[in-house]
């Protein structure tokens, strides 16, 4: 929907349309905010909290295509067509392989993996349309090193690699790109709490010597959604201090 200006003409937003998945929190919230600096019109969908000023948020549940439908429809009212896809929302259920139940693993799965392929699909249809887009999937450094206790979220973290080079072969002749991010170790509240011997263990893996903060992961989604990476498709970019070593 465009605003009018004074003279009753409809006026052209400045930057794009942008949808975060889990946007109103953690990583998501840090990308949400870095897009909405850049000036771009910024979408969340949550599940729970507030929503951050600026925005708009819209309460949705990856794992249910028809509340993804009308996200989408509520987004494009506002905005226009999504532009720029940052699929984000995630959950963790992590146990050891022989403690961990089906459910475990098939509820990380189906948010994490199949939630990534329903916003996927239905942003596509816009950026069809458009000839134009960028989606970025937030992967993990467990994806792609694989974790101790995370057998469930490193299969869906995993999986990303493959929609985006799939997606790639498909889109990619019609200006649209999919590009996978993959955070290490980042400074949160649940990092924060951890206790120091292991925070120590945790540290001395990473090359750099510290924990991201949230903001630098931000940066690295921000860019490679831009004009500047408009080439780079199908490729998975680590943020993690040289521990996954490119794996």
């Amino acid at each position: 929907m465009q605003e009018q200006n004074a003279a009753g003409t409809p006026e052209k937003k400045t930057g794009r349309s942008v949808l975060v998945t889990g946007g109103n929190r953690g990583i998501g919230l840090a990308i949400a905010q870095s897009f909405l600096a850049n000036g771009d019109s910024v979408a969340i969908t949550y599940r729970s909290g507030d929503v951050p000023e600026g925005m708009l948020g819209v309460k949705a549940d990856v794992t249910d295509s028809g509340q993804i439908d009308a996200a989408f429809r509520e987004v494009e009212d506002a905005h226009g067509p999504v532009e720029v896809l940052i699929a984000n929302a995630g959950i963790t259920r992590d146990t050891l392989l022989l403690r961990m139940s089906e459910t475990d693993f098939t509820d990380v799965v189906d948010t994490n993996l199949t939630g990534a392929f329903r916003v996927i699909k239905r942003a596509s249809r816009g950026m069809l349309r458009l000839r134009t887009g960028r989606i970025v999937l937030i992967s993990s450094v467990s994806g792609l090193y694989g974790a101790p206790g995370q057998i469930n979220y490193s299969a869906s973290k995993a999986g990303l690699v493959g929609i985006a080079r799939s997606l790639t072969r498909e889109l990619g002749s019609r200006g649209i790109t999919c590009n996978v991010v993959a955070p290490g170790f980042i400074n949160t509240d649940m990092t924060a709490a951890l206790p120091a011997d292991t925070q120590k263990t945790y540290l001395s893996s990473i090359p750099a010597g510290r924990f991201a903060e949230a903001e630098e992961v931000a940066n690295v989604v921000r860019w490679v959604a831009s004009d500047e990476a408009a080439y780079i498709s199908g490729a998975v970019i680590p943020v993690d201090g040289g521990l996954g070593m490119g794996h």
